[in-house]
């Protein structure tokens, strides 16, 4: 759905958001029994719905075949063809989408084209297929959106941008299961995702982040990815973050003469009263105790 077609009644209340998570370029429907679209490549993501028969696609020469009810999306720039042999016939519904926000740099919410280029960089190359139970939400939130696109009453646009936005809710939450799904019971691929984990608190310990934030990098649930993370290092995230902190905190209060509430706040702690408690119940003093300690060395 292009902006401009949004009804200047609602044009100040699309304008007045900080995040547009989705522009949608075209929404197109096919029905063929025997049909080749030859190799094309674009600058946006393609979501394709398979509502009826089968067809093959070969993307970036790797051919996928794709039947009723399956959803595919692959990534831009991935070189693609479409190929449809099918008595029956073949009904899809393409999407092409970018995905664009106001303040990216802002907000801690991981978009899906984030997620894809996560995941595409491991194991799932340059598409992702669902094969997820929510799948049978989205199919009839697009199958909703293809008979709103037809619908002439008033407000039909708008009502379509807001299903837009909800079909890429329902995505999102599809593809974490998925990717929940893949790494479940295969523990060289859950070592790389705690490992990368690992790798993002130890670059932003500094920071204010929570379990919710480092499970959003690695697009887990917190839930899921708590226990993952206790069962390969044997320490919860939360106590592995505080441990990062510390070591750091003691190499501050040790190598610099800076004071122990600059100390405390360069390390990723709100106050010297909180991390005066945390320091003494991990090292059994007080950070100023710590400092003499190592002075006298």
């Amino acid at each position: 759905m292009n902006e401009k077609s949004i009804p200047k009644v609602w044009e100040s209340l699309m304008n007045s958001v900080d995040f547009v998570p989705v522009i949608v370029r075209s929404v197109e429907r096919f029905m063929d029994t025997s049909w080749t679209q030859e190799h094309s490549k674009h600058d946006s993501f393609e979501l394709v719905y398979i509502k009826r028969g089968n067809a093959i696609f070969e993307i970036a020469g790797i051919p996928v075949d794709i039947g009723p009810n399956e959803i595919i999306i692959i990534k831009p720039l991935q070189p693609h063809k479409v190929i449809v042999k099918s008595n029956i016939g073949c009904e899809f519904v393409v999407f092409n989408f970018k995905f664009e926000s106001k303040v990216s740099k802002k907000i801690s919410e991981v978009s899906i084209s984030d997620f894809i280029n996560f995941v595409s960089t491991k194991e799932f190359g340059p598409f992702i297929t669902l094969k997820v139970s929510s799948k049978n939400d989205i199919i009839e939130l697009i199958n909703r959106i293809l008979r709103e696109k037809k619908n002439d009453e008033i407000g039909k646009d708008f009502l379509n941008y807001l299903l837009m936005l909800e079909l890429f809710v329902l995505i999102s939450r599809a593809m974490q299961m998925e990717w929940e799904n893949s790494i479940k019971g295969k523990s060289n691929k859950l070592k790389e995702v705690i490992q990368a984990a690992v790798n993002y608190i130890n670059l932003n310990y500094e920071r204010d982040i929570s379990l919710k934030d480092i499970a959003k990098y690695v697009f887990l649930s917190p839930s899921y990815f708590a226990k993952a993370f206790k069962d390969e290092t044997g320490k919860s995230p939360i106590s592995y973050l505080i441990q990062v902190r510390l070591d750091r905190a003691k190499e501050l209060l040790a190598e610099s003469d800076q004071k122990v509430y600059e100390i405390a706040v360069s390390v990723g702690f709100s106050n010297q009263q909180r991390f005066n408690e945390i320091f003494k119940k991990y090292t059994g003093m007080t950070p100023l105790q710590y400092r003499k300690l190592q002075k006298k060395h």
